[in-house]
């Protein structure tokens, strides 16, 4: 048996995103499980590196996810960790501003790239790295985890199974409160950067990253939209307890129009108090069936299940809606989302299996993003050109 190791070097995951799901739920997570297993003869096995500007809180980090009793490797030379050929992969987990210079470090090295979304705020610079990366002929993917959320995975088993007949809409909704850090004791549960446009925040420019990969993938490709967005709370509290002018929209609207009609609602805040099923949900409604799913679980109703409601507002509602669904059944047991996405990536590294997920494909979200925010200043509905 060959045990392939793959160096990888994991820049900016000194943040909760980084930290928790890429480092520890996924490599780590990997790394505990003995490998990724190709055959009897090959398992994949990730070695990892952290990278980033703040040694204390890398080494904080290395130490408390140390493995067998040795902490982590890390440094604070980025280019240097780049000179080390043992290392065959980068990874980019920053703030959206700082990845170009990351991403074009790691292509002069000769790396595969893989990296958060987005990976830029403007299309032209999201495909002048995905172009990098082409011209380099370097290995490249962004990471699109809700693919693979048990909810999103259900939805697909459903369209592959012919359950909705001809889908007519879908709606998204997601988000919750984030709070500002005003009130003693109730501190913000994101950064502060999301909310400041100058430093690349802004709901749009984060969520229609996702949405464009979920309906291109689960639905079909984008044809079109028309959006508003808000600066709902002009100010909120920094990590360092300073209050801030918060410049970048926290809550966004959308109707996206696809190329084979369906229209799809997609409501994006970090204002709103949930009362739905998880903080996400999406719900598609076709001919034979609708279903609606979280992050996790996901409900149908048939079109022979289907009440028949009659309006009449002077009576208390007869129909209790929420048990005319059946809950699908969880028949296999869903890995972590990001996991399974890193895995795919080490095959493609490794094996050159397909990866489609790459980042050009990364930049049709940055695309939807941008002209969502077009279609919000300028009032109008956008058409998506080709990329």
């Amino acid at each position: 048996m060959e045990t392939r190791r793959v160096g990888i070097i994991m820049n900016g995951v000194t943040g909760r995103m980084g930290t928790n799901q890429h480092l520890i739920r996924s490599i780590l997570a990997i790394i505990k499980q003995g490998g990724v297993k190709v055959s009897h003869d090959l398992t994949i096995m990730p070695d990892p590196i952290l990278t980033g500007r703040n040694a204390n809180k890398l080494a904080e980090l290395a130490t408390k996810n140390a493995i067998n009793g040795q902490p982590l490797k890390y440094s604070t030379d980025v280019a240097a960790t780049l000179k080390d050929k043992s290392y065959e992969i980068f990874f980019d987990a920053s703030g959206t501003l700082q990845r170009a210079q990351f991403v074009e470090m790691a292509v002069k090295a000769g790396k595969s790239i893989y990296c958060e979304k987005p990976t830029a705020v403007t299309t032209s610079e999201a495909l002048r790295l995905a172009k990098l990366c082409e011209d380099a002929g370097v290995k490249n993917g962004v990471v699109q985890d809700k693919l693979w959320l048990p909810g999103m995975r259900k939805i697909a088993m459903l369209k592959e199974q012919g359950f909705f007949g001809k889908i007519l809409s879908v709606k998204g909704d997601f988000g919750y409160w984030v709070f500002t850090g005003q009130v003693k004791d109730q501190p913000a549960q994101r950064p502060s950067w999301n909310y400041r446009a100058e430093d690349g925040g802004g709901i749009m420019i984060d969520m229609f990253c996702h949405w464009r990969y979920v309906i291109d993938n689960l639905f079909g490709p984008v044809k079109s939209v028309v959006a508003h967005a808000r600066v709902d709370l002009p100010e909120r509290v920094d990590e360092a307890g300073k209050t801030y002018k918060a410049t970048a929209d926290d809550s966004a609207y959308a109707i996206f129009t696809l190329q084979d009609g369906t229209v799809c609602q997609f409501n994006s805040s970090w204002v709103t108090r949930v009362r739905r099923d998880d903080l996400l949900t999406i719900q598609v409604d076709g001919t034979h069936g609708s279903a609606i799913a979280g992050l996790r679980e996901c409900w149908v109703q048939s079109a022979a299940e289907t009440p028949k409601p009659v309006w009449n507002p002077d009576i208390a509602q007869p129909i209790k809606f929420f048990e005319g669904w059946q809950q699908v059944p969880n028949n296999i047991e869903y890995d972590n989302a990001f996991k399974i996405q890193w895995e795919l990536f080490l095959r493609h590294v490794v094996l050159n299996e397909p990866f489609r997920w790459s980042l050009r494909e990364g930049a049709k979200g940055v695309q939807l993003a941008e002209l969502g925010m077009k279609s919000w200043q300028e009032h109008k509905w956008i058409e998506l050109p080709a990329l």
